[in-house]
């Protein structure tokens, strides 16, 4: 059986319906909230509703495991605290529960530039992540991931909302010059379900993204395309965009750039071109043609 923390995300819920459509028995971990959690519909789930803070709930929502994919991560948030919550010490608590429990694989998702001691929250918190895992015994693969995106996703869809909402011009951080290099969402899941069977990801941290480079102007000129309108792209300073932000105390929700977005753009994220390609024996989608869905959702 397989064991996904993180299944309400974005990258969660299409790993799910992979796996289920492929005849694997999962098991997702929700953590425990007062509202509905996003889960896909139309499929038969098996959930446990469990704290990443309780090590005895995890062991026993690991009964029968296998494998864990843990994707669960603060990442949208800005604040130290709720990140080192999540994504550190939940991350500590998992692979406690998941070593005392013999789980074989144990797959982590993190971010490209992942570093202990990055200047910017979700890049530490992953880091120190990172480096629980790499201190344990876990049969552990690691893979830092550049811009996910597909469907449902939570950077170049929520670009296109903000360039319908702003109808006359857009606030792009800096210049727009910092590089992203997309990974398609399918490309992904196929580089996951690879990545289970192959020795040469134990134990491994690997980068992985699509096969293109973009600057961060040049994708929302080609979101506008796929739109079909067209907005003014005004290079505006980030500081005073988290000023912005700080002022407003929105720096989650509703503000012109969230904040871990403003963190997300303060640097390239990529990595070498031929990874897939060299590593794993797939031929990344192009970006512009599997934007369609962007096509598809103005209609």
């Amino acid at each position: 059986m397989i064991l996904v923390t993180g299944g309400t995300g974005f990258i969660g819920q299409a790993l799910i319906r992979h796996l289920l459509k492929n005849g694997e028995s999962v098991r997702i971990l929700v953590h425990p909230s007062a509202q509905t959690p996003s889960l896909p519909k139309g499929i038969a789930l098996d959930v446990t509703v469990c704290s990443l803070s309780d090590e005895r709930g995890l062991q026993a929502a690991m009964q029968d495991v296998d494998i864990i994919f843990h994707l669960a991560s603060a990442g949208r948030s800005s604040q130290p605290a709720k990140l080192t919550a999540v994504d550190v010490e939940g991350t500590r608590s998992l692979v406690n529960a998941a070593t005392k429990m013999r789980i074989s694989r144990f797959i982590f998702l993190s971010q490209v530039s992942a570093d202990k001691n990055s200047h910017f929250a979700v890049l530490k918190a992953k880091g120190l992540a990172e480096e629980i895992l790499v201190k344990s015994s876990l049969n552990y693969t690691i893979l830092r991931l550049t811009t996910v995106f597909g469907p449902q996703d939570h950077f170049m869809g929520q670009i296109a909302d903000m360039l319908k909402r702003n109808r006359f011009f857009f606030l792009m951080p800096g210049n727009g010059e910092v590089i992203l290099q997309p990974l398609w969402i399918q490309d992904l899941l196929a580089c996951l379900m690879l990545t289970i069977p192959d020795s040469r990801t134990f134990r491994q941290t690997i980068s992985i993204g699509g096969g293109e480079y973009f600057s961060y102007r040049k994708i929302l000129k080609i979101i506008q395309q796929k739109l079909g309108i067209r907005r003014l792209l005004i290079p505006f300073s980030p500081a005073y965009l988290r000023l912005f932000n700080f002022w407003l105390n929105r720096q989650e929700q509703g503000a012109p750039y969230p904040t871990s977005w403003l963190d997300y753009l303060a640097a390239d994220r990529t990595c070498a071109l031929d990874t897939l390609p060299k590593f794993f024996g797939l031929l990344p989608a192009r970006f512009e043609r599997e934007l369609k869905y962007l096509e598809r959702a103005r209609k």
